[in-house]
């Protein structure tokens, strides 16, 4: 096995990805898009041989699977 090398310092600043990244957290996602990016996730990492599995029938399924969401 290949050796790693440690981290010996600490990450670059970035400050465009944290003002992008704050600006993420600050969006609030509706029922409709977070159903839409469940879908879209789940058919993207279907694996590429799966002739059976489409956008469509990824859409069944998510109506009939469903998440339950933790109340904070």
């Amino acid at each position: 096995m290949a050796a790693r090398k440690p981290v010996l310092h600490p990450a670059p600043a970035r400050p465009e990805l944290e003002r992008l990244i704050e600006a993420a957290r600050m969006i609030e996602l509706s029922d409709e898009l977070l159903q839409a990016q469940r879908i879209s996730f789940a058919y993207g990492n279907a694996p590429a041989c799966a002739d059976r599995i489409t956008k469509e029938s990824v859409m069944n399924a998510s109506r009939h699977n469903r998440l339950i969401r933790k109340a904070s």
